[in-house]
């Protein structure tokens, strides 16, 4: 901006029609004005545009420009206000981080946004834009600010707004604004009641009669008294003898978790590459790699002679170090950096693989699990993860339809 030119902020509002930008724009270029910004949104059908005008300064609010754009805009039935602008220099790029704050509920109310906004706030944090993700009711958002670059404020700014999401009952993720939040190549699921609403083990032994007892060594293990790996191998055991007719029955064609239908048509359609890690059985995780065509499936496999399970687990086993390992593993082998990656689960099995991830979701999970994940879903489908990647809900219904 030369020393002579003054800035003009204009706002116009009002109902939304095609070609208003075109008027008022054409309006500047013929006055050779300077169009220094121009941000519009539409909302309910209602347009908000604001263009930043440069005039000359001994002219300001009386400048010509001004005046055709007032007439302009009063003939298109719309409101139009303007501000001189002080002559501060604008903020230097870099000089803060942005940061996207992803909300997501039933449904997002105004005591939601109100102590979500207000926490930022309090924080110096600064809101760019505020763009709605969800469609007929207002159930996500997206509020993308600038904070200064501070690691103690924003893990601070952090905990607070997910202090704030559980009490207002919504789920937040907060994440760096930057491409790659948007541009994920690779997603990683567990398998049992996260891309399954079931856990097939005890669904096998509940089929055999033998899921008190397995139930208890589960038990067990979730209260950290033994390995994941032990109580996997003491569980098979008791199933030894159970015939691959009764097994294929339950692990053949397991119920999918809400929205998991949604969210990998979704990726596949994206170019995402998917893959089941699950410390569940092979006769499960095979089923889905075929039916949904992904990319890669690693689970156990039992031993099966003379059409019966023999009880025992084949090496290796899937636990909490190798889905971390192959998570590294198939990253490298895609040539995907891991900031790429997405993973998600629901238990202690899956902590090391969430902790290793770009973006690890805990799904529905555990409060330890919750705690690792950078963000947690504990409501909804699946396809809820589409809005954490910057997706819109008419982007997904338009991947979905093509």
């Amino acid at each position: 901006m030369n020393a002579s030119e003054q800035r003009v902020l204009v706002t116009v509002a009002g109902p939304d029609a095609p070609g208003i930008t075109a008027a008022l724009a054409g309006i500047i270029a013929v006055a050779g004005a300077h169009l220094h910004d121009i941000e519009q949104v539409v909302v309910q059908g209602q347009l908000t545009l604001c263009l930043v005008v440069g005039v000359e300064r001994e002219e300001g609010q009386g400048s010509p420009v001004v005046k055709d754009l007032l007439f302009a805009a009063k003939e298109l039935g719309l409101a139009l206000d303007f501000e001189v602008l002080d002559d501060k220099p604008a903020p230097i790029p870099g000089a803060a981080l942005l940061y996207a704050v992803t909300v997501i509920g039933d449904t997002v109310d105004a005591a939601a946004v109100h102590a979500l906004t207000s926490a930022l706030a309090s924080y110096d944090a600064n809101i760019e834009t505020i763009k709605r993700l969800s469609d007929v009711t207002l159930s996500s958002l997206e509020i993308v600010v600038s904070v200064s670059p501070n690691d103690e404020r924003v893990m601070a700014l952090h905990k607070e707004l997910v202090r704030l999401a559980v009490q207002h009952g919504v789920d937040l993720a907060f994440q760096r604004e930057r491409l790659t939040r948007r541009n994920k190549r690779l997603m990683v699921m567990d398998m049992d009641s996260t891309l399954i609403r079931i856990e097939v083990i005890d669904e096998l032994a509940r089929s055999y009669g033998v899921y008190e007892q397995v139930a208890a060594i589960t038990a067990r293990a979730m209260q950290g008294n033994m390995p994941y790996e032990q109580s996997l191998i003491e569980r098979v055991a008791l199933l030894a003898g159970m015939p691959l007719a009764a097994v294929m029955l339950v692990a053949g064609d397991p119920p999918l978790m809400d929205g998991a239908p949604e969210l990998l048509r979704a990726l596949r359609v994206l170019g995402l590459k998917t893959a089941v890690i699950s410390g569940g059985f092979s006769f499960a995780a095979d089923a889905l790699r075929n039916r949904f065509g992904l990319d890669y499936a690693f689970s156990n496999t039992l031993e099966v002679r003379d059409g019966k399970l023999t009880g025992r687990v084949l090496e290796p086993i899937v636990g909490p170090q190798r889905k971390a390992d192959l998570l590294d593993a198939l990253a490298q082998r895609e040539g995907i950096p891991l900031e790429q990656t997405v993973a998600v689960g629901d238990g202690a099995n899956d902590l090391l693989m969430i902790e290793k991830a770009g973006l690890g979701i805990a799904f529905h999970a555990k409060a330890k699990l919750r705690d690792a994940a950078d963000t947690s879903l504990t409501k909804g489908g699946l396809d809820r993860i589409l809005y954490l990647l910057g997706l819109r809900a008419r982007d997904v219904k338009e991947l979905l339809e093509g």
